[in-house]
């Protein structure tokens, strides 16, 4: 078979290569192989090309050339020598799959080779393009991801030159700075320009760009208002390349919202989140302040500490959602009595603090006084109406105390006295007060434990009289204490020390057994006189209190009509399912159950209807100015028809004049008990009174 020639003018007929070409093919550190320009077939081949393809020299040696790159190109190629005119020069790029089936993407150039007294030949090289190739797309995707990086994070970004030509930025920066579109693009001046008229201070932010500029390469931070309001975090950066700094990296992050989270969290920690009044924190601190103020201008300020009371009540009866809304009240209502400049806290649950400026004893007074009438005024809250009381502590600067601490401590101190002292009030802290006072309390609580060991207690009883008939009807056991060493103790003055430390219970029991074995014996001696005996809240609330009550009769033999116990409002409400229950069990007993002091407390006439009581007894404080009083006669008077409508007997407390009796007995009171009678006798004496009528 014959293979034409050459369209371009070679020697014809084959010759042997000289072995300086041979030698130069296999000297070539790239890929390449000779073809006979004749035969159009491999007649050389160096090492690098064989192993680009894979190929052993045997096998590629006299094989047509079209048969080493197998691709339309070359195909097309090595036929159009064939034709007249044919090109005899190619220089391109393919693309050659391995065996293993790794694409190689080469560089291909094919050229003619004239040698003297050689055949026609014809120079086949190529260029391993796919370790360029690879890196390409290594640094491609590396740089997608850097770019995917910059734009995922909360950071705005700008890149610049040493000399601040914009390289880049990042589309949080165009964010940040309210970039407008058209600049997105735009020259260097006109970002710079935007960025200067964004800022709240351009004066300041061109001096902080100068002095980064002088910093050379040190790194820089500050922070950037904006006009809009946000505040941002600039962070300068050097950006190196082996070893030489290329330029800068702008880093801008909003803190707007962190700094304002950051105020949050600071008010929360000074501010009562319930009336947003100082908390006791912050106003500790101001009362520190204040009084290094009054130290330098040798003045004198004033601390009220406030509690309302009884105020448990009304959230246990009303619900936390009602407390929290009397609270708010409470606050308004004291910073509206308050002047201008003073400072109103909340340092507890149900306790606020007034710090006085430029007060002394008569301002403190006038301020105390003015809280009170206003906290007291009635209120109405959802359809709910009562009034509330507090107690005042008034501690003075410098009298009291020369620190914040102590003066909060010394008015909470007085603040305990007013409550002690029948509440709805207000002390003055004295000095020495609070040691003297602790030491008694002390003092008293040892002895009253001492004194119901060694049976130094006793009870007298007061009469309760018919106002209808005038017959004596029943009694009221009244606790007595003649101390060796204190003498006659009353019982206001013991009773609190004795409901603060627990001891209650035990007195309580006490005059529960006390009492109904005395019953018992006026009753075995023939004469039936129905005994009521007072029950603290403490007492009552005992899980084994009824069982108390129903063994206390039993082991005195009394019928149990003839017990009464005398409860306050504050255990009806304190928990009103319970207390329900309790009493329930107390009248399947048959015992009586009065309610004490109706009137000074938080009063329910759900309650009253609910509960399975008896009467009613109107606290001495309402029956002191009858009849005279035009309060205390609407009081009374309703009172009285209150309970006849629910169908409960009325005792009034205190009676001293013959006016009083005769307006209860008028207005249909059922019972009274007082001096005007009797006052608490000896078990004998009233014994006696009972047998001589």
């Amino acid at each position: 078979m014959t293979t034409p020639a050459l369209a371009v003018p070679l020697t014809q007929g084959p010759a042997a290569l000289p072995r300086e070409t041979i030698a130069l093919v296999h000297g070539l550190w790239e890929p390449a192989w000779l073809v006979d320009g004749h035969t159009l077939r491999v007649i050389a081949i160096n090492a690098p090309a064989l192993a680009l393809l894979g190929r052993e020299q045997a096998d590629v040696i006299d094989q047509p050339a079209d048969t080493l790159l197998e691709t339309p190109e070359d195909h097309a190629f090595w036929s159009g020598l064939r034709m007249p005119g044919g090109e005899t020069e190619l220089q391109s790029r393919t693309r050659l799959m391995r065996p293993e089936g790794e694409p190689l993407h080469l560089e291909r150039r094919i050229h003619r080779l004239d040698l003297p007294g050689a055949p026609p030949l014809l120079v086949v090289s190529l260029r391993d393009l796919t370790p360029e190739r690879r890196a390409l797309q290594e640094r491609e995707t590396l740089i997608a991801e850097l770019r995917a990086t910059l734009e995922a994070t909360a950071d705005g970004l700008l890149v610049t030159d040493l000399r601040g030509h914009i390289r880049a930025f990042n589309r949080r920066f165009a964010q940040l700075w309210a970039l407008p579109d058209h600049l997105a693009g735009g020259r260097d001046e006109a970002i710079y320009t935007w960025m200067l008229e964004s800022v709240l201070d351009p004066h300041a932010y061109q001096r902080q760009l100068e002095a980064i500029e002088r910093g050379a390469l040190v790194p820089a931070s500050d922070r950037i208002t904006l006009r809009n309001g946000q505040v941002l975090e600039r962070v300068v950066h050097t950006q190196w390349s082996h070893g030489r700094p290329m330029g800068r990296v702008w880093s801008f992050r909003d803190l707007s919202e962190r700094l304002a989270a950051d105020q949050r969290i600071e008010t929360l920690s000074t501010t009562d989140a319930l009336t947003g009044v100082p908390n006791r924190r912050q106003l500790a601190e101001r009362l520190s302040s204040a009084i290094a103020d009054a130290q330098r201008r040798r003045g004198r300020l004033a601390v009220l500490l406030l509690d309302v009371d009884a105020f448990k009540q009304i959230n246990d009866s009303l619900g936390q959602g009602i407390g929290d809304r009397v609270l708010v009240e409470v606050c308004q209502r004291i910073r509206r009595a308050l002047r201008a400049g003073d400072v109103v806290g909340r340092v507890g649950g149900d306790q606020f603090a007034v710090l006085l400026h430029h007060a002394g004893t008569e301002a403190a007074e006038h301020a105390a006084r003015r809280v009170l009438r206003a906290t007291e005024a009635p209120y109405e809250i959802e359809g709910s109406q009562f009034t509330l009381t507090c107690s005042i502590g008034v501690a003075l600067f410098p009298d009291a105390a020369d620190t914040a601490h102590d003066l909060l401590r010394h008015a909470e101190t007085a603040m305990q006295a007013a409550k002690a002292g029948g509440r709805a009030g207000f002390r003055f802290h004295r000095s020495g007060s609070h040691d003297d006072e602790v030491r008694k309390r002390v003092r008293l609580d040892h002895a009253m434990r001492q004194a119901l060991v060694q049976n130094r207690f006793r009870l007298h009883y007061q009469p309760q009289i018919d106002l209808a008939t005038g017959v004596v009807i029943g009694c009221e056991a009244l606790i007595r204490w003649k101390d060796a060493h204190y003498g006659d103790i009353s019982p206001g003055d013991f009773i609190p020390v004795a409901e603060a430390s627990g001891f209650i219970v035990q007195i309580g029991d006490w005059v529960l057994s006390q009492a109904v074995a005395q019953a018992a014996r006026w009753l075995a001696a023939g004469t039936r006189v129905p005994v009521s005996i007072n029950v603290s809240a403490l007492q009552f609330q005992q899980s084994g209190f009824v069982a108390r009550v129903a063994q206390a009769l039993a082991d005195a033999q009394l019928p149990p009509a003839l017990l009464e116990l005398e409860l306050t409002e504050s255990i009806l409400v304190r928990d009103a399912a319970e207390a329900l229950e309790r009493l329930q069990a107390l009248a399947a007993l048959g015992v009586r159950l009065a309610i004490d002091d109706f009137g000074t407390g938080y009063s329910s006439l759900a309650y009253l209807k609910r509960f399975p009581l008896d009467a009613l007894k109107i606290d001495r404080r309402f029956v002191r100015g009858l009849p005279a009083d035009e309060s205390d006669v609407a009081i009374v008077r309703a009172i009285v028809q209150m309970a006849h409508a629910l169908g409960l007997s009325v005792v009034a407390e205190g009676v001293e004049l013959p006016a009083q009796r005769d307006f209860l007995a008028q207005i249909g009171c059922n019972t009274y008990q007082g001096f005007l009678y009797a006052p608490a006798l000896e078990p004998e004496a009233l014994l006696h009174r009972l047998t001589a009528a």
